[in-house]
C-alpha cells in the first residue's frame, strides 16, 4: 500500500449489489502512509455487506487499501474490517470490503432488521433516456384505435409519477448530504469542544516509547498453534495517568490482534504532557510475534 497510489473516481452507473442501509455512525478508518498508520474520523452515511459510503475528515486516494472500524448504533462491538478506497471526492469517500467474513455480513444484516434501518434509495440514472421497448411500446394493432389511446396515456402518466418519484429522491438525497455535511464540519477540531477521554493530540510512536514503564509481552501460545507470525500495528488512546484506555488492530489477523491487544492493555505510560498538564493522546505501538 502506498499514497503514491493513482485511481480516478468513479462517474459511470452505480456498481451495487444488493441493499444499502442508511446509517451515520461514527467511524475511523486508518490508512498506512510511508509505514505511520495515519488513522481518519468520520461519518458513515450508508452501510451494505459489500462496502459503505462516508464523510471523512481528511483525503484518500482511489486504490489505497485502508482498515475500517465503524461503531453501528445497537452493536454490541465495532465493525472492522479492510476496504479498497473506489472513489474520493472532496470530503466524500466510498470504499469496499475486502475481507469481510460471512460472520460480519450477518452481523450486518442481524443489526439492520434489530434497528429497522431504511434502505438507501439509487436513482435509476438511465432511467429517463433508457430506449424504448418495441414489445412493450408497440400499439397493438388488433385493438380498436380508441382503446389504444388510453393505454398511451397510462404510459405517459407512469412515466411522468416514475420522474416526479426520482425528483424527491434526488432531493431527498441531497438534504441528507447536506446535513451529513454540516454535521462533519460541526465535529471538526476547530469546532469541536475535545472530552477528557478523546485524544488531545497523537503523538509519534517514537516518542512514546520513551515513556513506557511497564510492558507486557503477548501470549505467543496462540501463534505458535495457528502457525502464524508478523507484527500487529495497535492504534491506542492513552489515558491522562497512562494507562491505556482504548485500541484497535490497523493490520493482521484477528487471533493475533486480540492477543497483542491482550497485552497492550496492561502497559503503563508516563503521563504525557500538554502545556504543562497530563493529556489524553492517541499513538501507535508494534507488536511481535515470533515463531
Amino acid at each position: 500500500m502506498s499514497a503514491g497510489s493513482q485511481g480516478r473516481a468513479w462517474n459511470g452507473p452505480s456498481r451495487r449489489h444488493g441493499s444499502r442501509f442508511l446509517v451515520r455512525a461514527p467511524m475511523d478508518v486508518t490508512v498506512l502512509r510511508s509505514g505511520i498508520p495515519d488513522t481518519l474520523p468520520g461519518r458513515s452515511l450508508n452501510l451494505s455487506e459489500r462496502g459503505l459510503a462516508a464523510i471523512l475528515a481528511g483525503d484518500l486516494l482511489p486504490g489505497e487499501t485502508v482498515g475500517v472500524e465503524i461503531r453501528l448504533p445497537m452493536a454490541a462491538d465495532s465493525l472492522r474490517a479492510r476496504a479498497l478506497v473506489r472513489h474520493q471526492e472532496s470530503v466524500c469517500c466510498g470504499m469496499e470490503f475486502l475481507s469481510l467474513s460471512p460472520e460480519q455480513q450477518a452481523a450486518i444484516r442481524h443489526w439492520a432488521e434489530l434497528s429497522k434501518a431504511p434502505i438507501a434509495p439509487e436513482i435509476p440514472s438511465a432511467a429517463v433516456h433508457e430506449a424504448p421497448d418495441p414489445a412493450v411500446d408497440a400499439p397493438d394493432l388488433s385493438a380498436p384505435a380508441d382503446s389504444r389511446k388510453p393505454n398511451r396515456k397510462a404510459r405517459q402518466r407512469a412515466v411522468m409519477a416514475l420522474l416526479v418519484v426520482v425528483a424527491v429522491l434526488a432531493a431527498i438525497l441531497w438534504w441528507r448530504w447536506n446535513r451529513s455535511w454540516e454535521e462533519l464540519e460541526s465535529g471538526l477540531p476547530n469546532h469541536a469542544v475535545i472530552s477528557a477521554d478523546q485524544p488531545r493530540v497523537q503523538v509519534p510512536a517514537e516518542v512514546m516509547q520513551k515513556l513506557l514503564i511497564h510492558k507486557v509481552d503477548p501470549d505467543l501460545t496462540v501463534a505458535r498453534k495457528a502457525r502464524l507470525q508478523g507484527i500487529i500495528v495497535l492504534q491506542i488512546v492513552v489515558g491522562r495517568d497512562g494507562s491505556v484506555i482504548g485500541m484497535h488492530a490497523v493490520n493482521g489477523p484477528d487471533v493475533l490482534a486480540r492477543a497483542a491487544m491482550d497485552a497492550v492493555r496492561s502497559w503503563k505510560f508516563e503521563p504525557y504532557h500538554v502545556n504543562g498538564e497530563p493529556a489524553t493522546i492517541g499513538t501507535t505501538v508494534s507488536v511481535e510475534f515470533k515463531p
